[in-house]
């Protein structure tokens, strides 16, 4: 892998561009910060960089073209699209607005992630990727977000997108309260659990990468659960739990989640939708009990198995779970062809050996129990 020095022009440096007369831009987390700092010297030195865009019109399929660049390493990928536009292709279409991570409007995916196009720059792409074998000129690839059709090269249709948010009725319910005669207070402490859901800015990067999504157009999103969670934790809200019954769903809810932090991973605020999703299925679990669901069941069953034997004893788990404790014929039944490819290719365990730490592994799992107990406890 290439660093941005050895992108840099050849030849003796200037004074002027080791010791730039103005300092980087101010980035928007440490981490932003320290990159920046380690490609300082030569964050406004010019480079050539290709540009590859998916472009595609309704009804056709995608291709892809070529734009070559002189840029800097400061520059951000959203104005090297402006000058594709404004210098060499005018009929170029993506979407932006405030150019400051603010409105969300530039989302895309670049280099294979989703991501704000006004917040990342071309020096942070290139020191994730290697330079291109075309002539060692590095490539930044940029293609419309995921799981949402495209209306033209970059600008996809977000109705989906926002149909599903309304589907978790994001908005603070006061249906069961008085409305005042001025507005609903919270002290500072109850406003301060919604700071990091309320920054969500609806770009679309977690809805994008989601696989849940992908595979089952059911699932409601990691945007509108992390919504829902906020909606929740809002000490207004008189609905919570008629909001809970409605997100505890096997397929569109959130037990259709697959947990794979993509969301997490690809979010420019840091809202963390998959922590979120995590805290709305802790408070369904501790509403619910085994029967309620076999998706309720399943994640009950898992901590009482490993709690028992230090691992999952696989004799009783699918017999538990989908046969609900041998109360549910029709699951037992299901399991059958199932059991019996097991016992015949020799897989099916027939004597359960519990783990040598399963004390240590039940006292972890009671420690972590209990002092879930005592945090929900004070903060309530």
């Amino acid at each position: 892998m290439k660093s941005l020095g050895s992108l840099a022009p050849t030849g003796t440096l200037t004074k002027s561009e080791v010791n730039p007369p103005l300092a980087p831009p101010r980035m928007g987390s440490s981490s932003e910060r320290d990159n920046i700092e380690e490609i300082h010297p030569f964050y406004y030195v010019l480079m050539k960089v290709l540009f590859k865009v998916w472009r595609q019109k309704p009804k056709k399929s995608p291709q892809l073209e070529s734009y070559q660049l002189e840029v800097q390493a400061g520059n951000t990928i959203l104005e090297c699209l402006n000058r594709i536009k404004w210098e060499q292709d005018g009929s170029l279409a993506f979407r932006k607005n405030c150019r400051n991570t603010i409105c969300g409007s530039c989302g895309m995916r670049i280099n294979g992630r989703s991501a704000l196009a006004c917040k990342q720059n071309v020096g942070q792409e290139l020191e994730m990727i290697s330079a291109s074998s075309n002539g060692d000129i590095p490539t930044i690839t940029v293609a419309p977000l995921g799981n949402m059709p495209v209306i033209k090269d970059l600008v996809v249709d977000m109705s989906g997108f926002w149909d599903k948010l309304q589907e978790v009725d994001p908005y603070v319910s006061t249906k069961g309260r008085k409305i005042p005669e001025r507005e609903f207070l919270q002290t500072p402490d109850e406003r301060s659990q919604l700071d990091q859901t309320g920054n969500c800015i609806m770009c679309g990067a977690c809805y994008s990468e989601c696989n849940a999504l992908t595979v089952n157009p059911e699932f409601v999103g990691p945007h509108a659960l992390a919504k829902a969670e906020r909606m929740v934790a809002d000490s207004r809200d008189t609905g919570t739990e008629e909001r809970l019954d409605n997100y505890n769903q096997a397929e569109e809810g959130v037990w259709g989640c697959t947990r794979c932090y993509y969301c997490n991973a690809v979010c420019p605020m840091e809202v963390a939708p998959m922590d979120q999703i995590s805290h709305l299925k802790e408070e369904i679990l501790d509403r619910n009990d085994a029967q309620s669901s076999r998706a309720i069941r399943h994640r009950k069953v898992l901590i009482d198995l490993v709690k028992e034997g230090g691992w999952i004893d696989e004799r009783k788990f699918g017999v538990y779970v989908v046969g609900n404790y041998f109360k549910d014929l029709e699951g037992l039944l299901s399991l059958a062809p199932l059991g019996l490819r097991m016992l015949t290719s020799g897989k099916f365990p027939v004597v359960f050996e519990p783990s040598e730490g399963k004390k240590e592994v039940r006292s972890l799992i009671e420690r972590v129990q209990n002092y879930q107990l005592s945090d929900k406890a004070l903060s309530r």
